[in-house]
């Protein structure tokens, strides 16, 4: 029994040791694992608008960036808005003489607040609200400036303000003053009177007593640009502005303006009295829609003008030529000009006008915006500000080269069908003019609203060119297909030129395709050929749809 006792004594405290396991205490660890080092902190980025390539508005994307750090003779500044200028749409398409291979991060101008003092650097203080000029990089959150390129803004200017005056007052500033040398009692054309350069240049003017501008913008601008100080705003759509001012003052002008460049500089050299001064600052005629245009580029460099010192002497008269980026030696000169433009504003004699501001992932809106000459003043881009939605029945910017585009025989077929039905409608309103003066009246009444509301007239010699297309895809059409493959294989041959002739800039996509009026096209063997057939051979076209958005400029 003693046994049997022990046993059982045995079997319970052993069942206990069972049941009692799960509450032990765990077994203290050999020895404490060593603590892993701190990982490094990552580095700092800020969004940033970089251009990826040449071409249309997908070519600019927002992305994060490495910070950039405040070296010596540097500022570190968070930008609180940013300006967009007209050259900027030139880089894009790749246009401009100032280019740089991309990815690259644009903006030249911008206002914000100091971060950081770099070393080396006096006379700035960290919180200082600032406005920052560059030769580019200016579109980051947060951006590296030489302390020699950062002025203190006026207590009462914003930031969009403060964005919105460098380049642009700048450019008028010496245009008129340096070159110009605008004096009391002169006379004056601005060209885009309603963008970014126009309009600091009219303000600027106003500055000078007695002095008589004249300013091309369309028709449903006049009201602000006379508002501005305009005396005699043209519409360059529906007038040739040189005729209306001969009508108003028959010797011409004292100073030109010139952001177009093309027929517009030689009709610009014509207007000036004797004594007088032209002075261009761009090429804006060469940019017609959202991608580099060919033709339009062709078209304005055979139309420029070539003036010869002589024929200057003989006629009393000057051109210059203006960019602003490079200055970038003559910081004192630079310095010296602004100073006296930020005291105009704190004596209010001027004051930027703000068309819109945009949000950094809306840099394409922003750039269709003054592409299509819908703004009135500065297009402002801002990294705090949030992506606002589109307006209903407005479309995002889409690149047309995401189409295929038709070949250029088909192209020219639709152009004979459009021309043959035009001409058909145009012998109907003759005929019902024949018959009664009442609907002859409205008819013209009519052709005038189309003008108004910014249809382009097109010249005689641009008729004349469509007319010949059309006629001679016609007779292409009836001799058959085999004529067809004649035309698509010269247009291959002009793609294959234009590519031999750009492949060091190795673009993204292919070029636009030149539409041509081609009359035998055995003979268009070459590109150089088929842009010989698109260029006049005698006089400037007149009234070319201009640039009414902000002047192309070196540095706006």
């Amino acid at each position: 029994m003693a046994e049997g006792g022990d046993a059982a004594t045995v079997a319970h405290e052993a069942g206990n040791a069972v049941q009692e396991t799960p509450k032990a205490e765990p077994e203290k660890a050999a020895a404490p694992a060593e603590p892993a080092p701190p990982a490094e902190p990552a580095e700092p980025t800020v969004r940033t608008i970089v251009l990826t390539g040449h071409g249309g508005y997908d070519k600019l994307s927002v992305q994060q960036k490495p910070q950039p750090k405040a070296g010596k003779g540097e500022v570190l500044v968070r930008v609180k808005a940013a300006g967009l200028n007209f050259s900027e749409l030139m880089v894009r398409q790749g246009l401009h003489d100032r280019m740089t291979k991309p990815p690259v991060v644009l903006g030249m101008e911008a206002a914000g607040v100091i971060e950081e003092l770099g070393e080396d650097v006096s006379g700035l203080e960290v919180g200082q609200n600032v406005i920052c000029l560059a030769q580019t990089g200016m579109w980051r959150e947060i951006v590296a400036v030489p302390a020699t390129n950062v002025f203190i803004m006026p207590e009462e200017m914003s930031y969009e303000e403060g964005a919105a005056i460098p380049l642009s007052y700048l450019t008028a500033y010496f245009m008129l003053f340096d070159f110009g040398n605008l004096r009391p009692g002169k006379s004056l054309l601005v060209h885009i009177a309603a963008g970014g350069v126009g309009w600091a240049a009219t303000q600027l003017a106003k500055t000078v007593d007695n002095v008589t501008i004249f300013g091309t913008a369309s028709a449903s601008k006049h009201d602000a640009i006379k508002e501005n100080g305009v005396d005699h705003p043209i519409d360059y759509r529906t007038r040739d502005y040189a005729e209306e001012i001969k009508n108003i003052s028959p010797k011409g002008v004292d100073v030109v303006l010139d952001p177009l460049g093309g027929a517009d500089t030689s009709k610009g050299l014509q207007l000036l009295r004797p004594m007088g001064k032209i002075v261009t600052y761009g090429s804006a005629n060469m940019v017609k829609g959202e991608n580099r245009n060919l033709m339009k580029m062709a078209k304005t460099l055979w139309q420029s003008t070539s003036v010869s010192p002589v024929s200057l002497v003989k006629t009393n008269k000057a051109i210059a030529g203006f960019q602003l980026a490079h200055l970038t030696g003559e910081i004192e000169l630079v310095r010296s000009a602004f100073q006296d433009i930020l005291n105009m504003y704190k004596d209010g004699k001027i004051k930027p006008r703000i068309d819109s501001v945009w949000a950094f992932e809306q840099v394409a809106e922003a750039m269709q915006q003054m592409n299509e000459r819908r703004n009135i003043g500065k297009v402002i881009l801002s990294p705090e500000k949030e992506p606002t939605k589109p307006a209903e029945g407005d479309a995002a910017p889409t690149s047309p080269l995401k189409k295929k585009k038709p070949s250029l025989f088909r192209r020219l077929s639709k152009r004979a069908s459009r021309s043959k039905d035009e001409g058909e409608k145009k012998d109907e309103v003759k005929n019902a003019k024949k018959e009664s003066p009442i609907k002859q009246e409205e008819q013209e009444k009519a052709d005038d609203n189309k003008a108004t509301n910014g249809h382009v007239q097109q010249t005689p010699e641009d008729e004349k060119i469509e007319d010949e297309a059309a006629e001679n895809v016609e007779e292409k059409l009836e001799e058959g297909k085999e004529k067809a493959e004649d035309v698509i294989q010269t247009e291959e041959k002009v793609d294959e030129a234009v590519k031999e002739e750009k492949k060091d800039e190795a673009p993204a996509e292919e070029p636009e395709k030149i539409e041509v009026a081609v009359e035998n096209p055995a003979e268009t063997d070459d590109a150089k050929a088929a842009a010989a057939d698109v260029v006049p051979d005698d006089k400037p076209v007149e009234n070319e749809e201009k640039a009414d958005g902000d002047a192309s400029q070196e540095a706006n």
